[in-house]
């Protein structure tokens, strides 16, 4: 039986994703049988035929392929439905987040004896970003947390492992990979948090900018503060039978 499933959202990485990809499969060698699960969202350079050579000597390695651009959201919703392990973790294609740090993410829920942790959700410690994306980074996160009151720092970190059956439960919408923890809690989940370091991308560039992230987050934020209040509050009752 699969232990993990890790799942890479990607968008022209092709300079990057390969190594990041090897660099998973060392980081996870204690923690086999696993799988990797790249998903592209309609690159449009080489990245699905430099994976898919590599998929020919890395078995464990599956490629999605998105027919059109989606985003990050919904690619992880993609990578997450195809997936054959319990327990699913994330990180972004850009090789931003090291591989290093899965272990530490796994590791709360596949030791967790009561059952109720639903999430970790990596915090990133010393970033390798620009100054203009550090400073929206946390106006966002500060401004976030205030409304959601999720307990969480850093909600833009991509590096997050959760129980597959409680992420597909949760409600989909577009750029929600930024409201896990609020989401996770919503639905009665325990959410653990671990500070994961960062490191500078290796080659390209991101595919989204501040200004595109803040238009999007203000309907965002609102939507998910509606979802909260709009949350199930009853719970069938157990009568032992």
């Amino acid at each position: 039986m699969t232990t993990l499933s890790i799942v890479i959202p990607a968008k022209n990485e092709a300079e990057n994703i390969v190594t990041l990809v090897e660099d998973i499969d060392r980081a996870l060698s204690a923690h086999a049988p696993f799988e990797i699960i790249v998903v592209d969202d309609c690159s449009t350079d080489n990245s699905v035929a430099v994976l898919n050579a590599r998929a020919q000597t890395m078995p464990h390695l599956r490629i999605v392929r998105h027919d059109r651009s989606g985003g990050q959201s919904a690619a992880v919703h993609s990578g997450v439905k195809a997936a054959r392990a319990p327990i699913i973790c994330t990180l972004d294609g850009d090789g931003q987040n090291p591989p290093e740090e899965l272990p530490k993410l796994a590791a709360p829920l596949l030791y967790d004896t009561t059952g109720k942790i639903g999430l970790v959700a990596g915090q990133r410690v010393g970033r390798q970003d620009t100054w203009s994306k550090r400073f929206a980074s946390r106006f966002a996160n500060r401004l976030r947390g205030w409304i959601l009151q999720d307990g969480t720092r850093d909600t833009g970190c991509g590096l997050k492992a959760f129980r597959r059956e409680a992420f597909l439960d949760l409600p989909y919408f577009d750029h929600m990979h930024r409201y896990l923890p609020a989401l996770f809690t919503r639905d009665g989940w325990q959410v653990a948090h671990v500070d994961v370091s960062h490191r500078a991308r290796g080659a390209g560039r991101s595919n989204y900018s501040n200004i595109q992230r803040a238009l999007v987050g203000i309907v965002d934020l609102a939507g998910v503060a509606w979802l909260l209040r709009r949350r199930k509050k009853a719970r069938p009752l157990d009568d032992g039978q």
